[in-house]
C-alpha cells in the first residue's frame, strides 16, 4: 500500500496495490497491521455505507468526544470528491481542508482522523461510499459545518446546485463554531 500525504499533516491518501488479470480484481483494503505501519494505529467498530444519485452532498460532518471518529474512507462504486477540514483547534492547518478524487476504478482511500470534518459530493449516479469508523455513531454528539461556508471555501467542483438534507442546509458558519477538538 502507499501512502500520500496531504498538505494537512495525519490526512492522508492511501493506494492500494490491486491485482487484476481476466477475473477481475484484488485487493487488501485493511490490515491492521499495515496500517500500524504506516502509523495509522487505530480499532475501527463500525462501518457504513451510502448510496447516493449524481450531485449529493453529505456533510461538513464530524463526532464531538466522547464519540470522536476517524474514518477510513472508499467508493466502492462510481465517484465523489471528498473532502476534509481540519477542527483541531492547536493545528497550524486549522480551518483548512483537502480534496481527493475517489472513483471504484482507483481504488483510493483517505484516512481522515478523528478532529476533522468530512464530506463527499458525488459525481456519478448510483454512488456506493464506505466508511469504516473508529467509534460508533452517536447522534447527541454529531456536529456539522456548512457545506458552502464562505471562511471555509471549498472548491466542490459543482456543476450547478447539490442536493442537500435539510440538516446540511441548516448547518452552522465556520465563523460561528467552537471546535471541540
Amino acid at each position: 500500500m502507499e501512502i500520500i500525504k496531504t498538505q494537512i499533516p495525519d490526512l492522508y491518501i492511501l493506494k492500494p496495490k490491486v491485482f487484476e488479470d481476466e477475473r477481475g480484481y484484488f485487493f487488501e483494503s485493511y490490515n491492521k497491521e499495515t496500517f500500524l505501519k504506516l502509523g495509522i494505529d487505530q480499532n475501527f467498530v463500525q462501518d457504513n455505507e451510502s448510496k447516493s444519485m449524481k450531485g449529493v452532498l453529505r456533510g461538513l460532518h464530524f463526532q464531538k468526544s466522547p464519540f470522536t471518529q476517524g474514518k477510513l474512507v472508499r467508493v466502492m462504486h462510481g465517484a465523489v470528491l471528498d473532502v476534509a477540514v481540519d477542527l483541531r483547534k492547536n493545528s497550524p492547518t486549522y480551518g483548512k481542508w483537502a480534496s481527493v478524487m475517489l472513483t471504484h476504478k482507483n481504488k483510493w482511500m483517505y484516512w481522515v482522523p478523528p478532529g476533522f470534518a468530512h464530506g463527499f459530493v458525488t459525481l456519478e449516479d448510483n454512488t456506493v461510499f464506505f466508511y469504516k469508523c473508529t467509534n460508533v455513531y452517536n447522534k447527541a454528539s454529531e456536529g456539522s459545518i456548512r457545506w458552502n461556508d464562505p471562511d471555509l471555501n471549498i472548491d466542490w467542483q459543482l456543476d450547478g446546485e447539490p442536493l442537500l438534507s435539510e440538516k446540511d442546509k441548516s448547518a452552522p458558519f465556520f465563523r460561528n463554531f467552537e471546535s471541540p477538538f
